[in-house]
């Protein structure tokens, strides 16, 4: 397919794997970007080294393009901005922070710059900031959200008229159909995050995996709207979280309920009961787990079934 998101990241299929914390390793961007979409290692759950690591084996493997994922907020920063240039990283994801501080320092170092938002303003910001596309990221995605909680329906065809650059739809995609109802609200590309959760390559732990595919409809919720919203799967942290909130907890207390690694005692540690689980409302839909390689070959063919659909209708 050619299209400008193709075009500007020199991949076969507008299919993105989401940068995920605790998920996001070498092996499952290296399986996504040998067949045909972009993988991204999720750089907000790595130490320096740990990310040095992680790129140095994603170019061993494959010689396609891949991204990271770079969290503007993560405290290590110019470390990892540091390892980004020396290794010859192609192209970053930057999120969760302003664009404005960091985008012409990675452009000038030849890197190309997409940015995660979650309404509108923030997509404006990201344009005048100089990123060369955004991926709008709706209410339904898991891990950290947008306050005003927008689904993706509402969300993309309200940024990609607002901007001339290329916009990536994300929240709510694991499929083909759900991709080509992107592609019609105005996305040039989708950014698919839960999906690749429930990957054989990727680094979740086997436990989380099997609990994203046993999930049902409701199972997820946007919580700790105090702090930074965040989707989880219902678990007794959360139930905690949900008792604290109703007790009239502020947001230091909330802090203090979260604690340090949480995310990672769930997601990489496997920890059902007291870990964070951060995952999409589309888990409910989610009933395998599968090579990267077969599913984003599923996201495609089913795409294109869906697009001639349509066509014939």
């Amino acid at each position: 397919m050619k299209n400008r998101i193709c075009d500007l990241l020199g991949i076969k299929y507008p299919i993105i794997q989401a940068g995920m914390i605790w998920c996001s390793g070498w092996e499952l961007a290296a399986a996504v970007s040998k067949s045909g979409g972009l993988g991204i290692i999720g750089a907000g759950s790595m130490y320096p080294e740990v990310l040095r690591g992680h790129v140095q084996k994603l170019k061993a493997n494959t010689h396609l393009p891949f991204a990271v994922n770079l969290p503007l907020l993560y405290p290590q920063i110019e470390e990892h901005l540091e390892i980004i240039e020396k290794e010859g990283v192609p192209i970053v994801f930057t999120s969760a922070g302003n664009p404005a501080k960091y985008t012409a320092r990675l452009k000038a170092m030849g890197i190309t710059v997409v940015h995660v938002v979650s309404n509108v303003k923030f997509a404006l910001k990201a344009e005048a900031a100089g990123v060369d596309a955004v991926v709008a990221e709706g209410f339904e995605a898991g891990g950290h959200n947008g306050r005003e909680e927008t689904t993706t329906l509402c969300l993309i065809p309200l940024v990609s008229d607002a901007l001339k650059i290329p916009v990536i739809a994300a929240g709510g995609i694991a499929d083909g159909r759900a991709m080509l109802a992107a592609f019609a609200l105005g996305a040039e590309g989708v950014q698919v995050g839960s999906r690749f959760v429930a990957s054989e390559e990727s680094s979740a732990h086997p436990a989380f995996k099997q609990l994203v595919v046993n999930a049902n409809e409701g199972d997820t919720v946007l919580t700790l709207k105090q702090l930074t919203p965040v989707r989880l799967i219902r678990n007794p942290f959360y139930a905690a979280i949900e008792a604290a909130e109703q007790a009239g907890a502020d947001k230091e207390a909330l802090a203090a309920l979260l604690g340090r690694g949480r995310a990672k005692k769930g997601m990489f540690e496997g920890d059902l009961e007291a870990g964070e689980l951060e995952i999409g409302q589309v888990a409910a839909g989610i009933h395998d787990i599968r090579p990267a390689a077969a599913i984003l070959a599923s996201i495609w063919t089913e795409f294109l079934a869906a697009k001639q659909g349509m066509a014939e209708l």
